[in-house]
């Protein structure tokens, strides 16, 4: 099957590529990178040194995933999503000089497996998203998001749970510090804790 490299890609001989993957028009990865099997790098984006993607990964085009961003197994990251990875981010320092390149602090983001990120979506950096999660388009999301949890709005909140298939769960029943929530379409059934299920708008 092998690796698809588009002559326009800029891909590093440090990077690590999975069978099946494919790194489309424009598309940079740069030195450290290890990218997955079967993964999908869509046209302009940018993959930061040192960027950990699982298997079956797919980022559309023009997403930049910096330094400090890991994706799971199976993770979809829409058109133009924004990662960032500085809480605090200056040019210069108090004195107006120019920051040294080295001069800050990486903040670390993970997107688990499964998980879905809209188009133009920004995601705070220093955050987790969880197993299944699904953000809506143009979300800006400032918190962790917990397995399945469908947040949406700026800033994100949390909406719903959402099935492995993507479609809403419905609440069947409540044991001790649980909810299982089971999906209306395929029959699945998901298990939320109490303070992730009251903590829905």
């Amino acid at each position: 099957m092998g690796v698809r490299i588009h002559p326009t890609a800029d891909v590093s001989e440090e990077a690590k590529l999975g069978e099946g993957s494919s790194v489309w028009h424009q598309a940079q990865v740069r030195e450290g990178v290890s990218i997955g099997e079967n993964c999908i790098i869509g046209k302009g984006v940018y993959v930061d040194a040192g960027v950990s993607i699982g298997n079956n990964v797919k980022i559309q085009n023009y997403v930049s995933v910096y330094h400090g961003v890991s994706l799971e197994d199976g993770v979809f990251v829409g058109p133009h999503v924004c990662f960032t990875n500085d809480m605090r981010p200056r040019a210069v320092n108090p004195d107006s000089s120019l920051k040294a390149a080295d001069d800050w602090v990486l903040s670390e983001t993970l997107v688990k497996a499964g998980a879905a990120l809209g188009a133009n979506s920004t995601i705070r950096c220093g955050i987790t998203v969880g197993e299944w999660a699904m953000v809506g388009s143009g979300s800006v999301v400032t918190k962790d998001v917990p397995a399945y949890g469908l947040v949406y709005g700026n800033p994100a909140q949390l909406h719903g749970f959402v099935c492995a298939c993507g479609e809403i769960t419905e609440k069947e029943s409540q044991n001790g510090q649980a909810v299982t929530a089971k999906c209306p379409k395929c029959g699945r059934s998901i298990q939320i804790t109490i303070q992730d299920w009251e903590r829905q708008k």
